[in-house]
């Protein structure tokens, strides 16, 4: 995978969520109360969030040949992943420890283009649990969700952009979490009923729902 693939990502990602249909909101409805999303609760985001910024991670794309560097400034491409229990559907969430704040695992993709494998990678790395698989099962990488989000200055590091890749995975509780104490403070699995309200994250929130809305359908995937 390379940047230009990344783009083609981005393009399916844009077509999937460009107009709603009324089967995608009666999809959505039906969803929330059975795979842990909670009413929107006020929280607003559409057709037109999604396109400014999927452009302004084309923008970077375009823009940046190390756009997968860390050292890539004023912004980098990250991947992470909306983390769900095979067998309960609970959620895996990371308590950051520079950020202190519950947020779904991820994090640079150090050079890595193919941006699934840098969120499976980080999945692996961040919870100590092994055998994570991408859904939807029968295609090829789709992107659940993408958010861009200012980092701030922290020692030699100036302020800069998170361009955030998010991916749906999935994977069995019943493995002993093993967290890594420099990056996280508790890694634990939560109850996905009630995400949105009990962490009052935008991004979680939004995760949350497109999550929901995949897992209703069957085969798991985006209407």
């Amino acid at each position: 995978m390379d940047r230009a693939d990344l783009l083609l990502l981005l393009d399916a990602y844009e077509s999937r969520h460009g107009v709603e249909s009324r089967h995608g909101v009666e999809s959505r409805r039906g969803a929330e109360s059975r795979h842990g999303a909670e009413p929107r609760h006020g929280v607003a985001w559409g057709r037109g969030d999604e396109s400014r910024t999927i452009d302004r991670i084309r923008r970077l794309v375009d823009r940046y040949p190390n756009c997968f560097d860390r050292d890539c400034f004023p912004g980098h491409i990250t991947a992470s992943a909306w983390i769900v229990s095979r067998e309960s559907r609970s959620v895996l969430l990371t308590h950051h420890r520079k950020l202190d704040r519950w947020l779904q695992l991820g994090g640079h993709t150090d050079g890595e283009a193919d941006v699934l494998a840098a969120a499976l990678r980080e999945a692996e790395e961040e919870s100590g649990l092994r055998d994570f698989r991408a859904l939807p099962l029968a295609s090829g990488p789709t992107i659940l969700d993408v958010d861009v989000h200012l980092i701030p200055a922290r020692g030699d590091e100036p302020a800069h952009e998170h361009h955030d890749i998010r991916f749906l995975l999935e994977v069995s509780e019943a493995q002993t979490i093993q967290r890594q104490e420099s990056e996280s403070k508790d890694v634990q699995w939560f109850l996905g009923d009630g995400i949105a309200g009990r962490f009052e994250e935008e991004s979680l929130a939004r995760m949350a729902h497109k999550a929901a809305v995949w897992l209703a359908q069957d085969p798991v995937g985006p209407p």
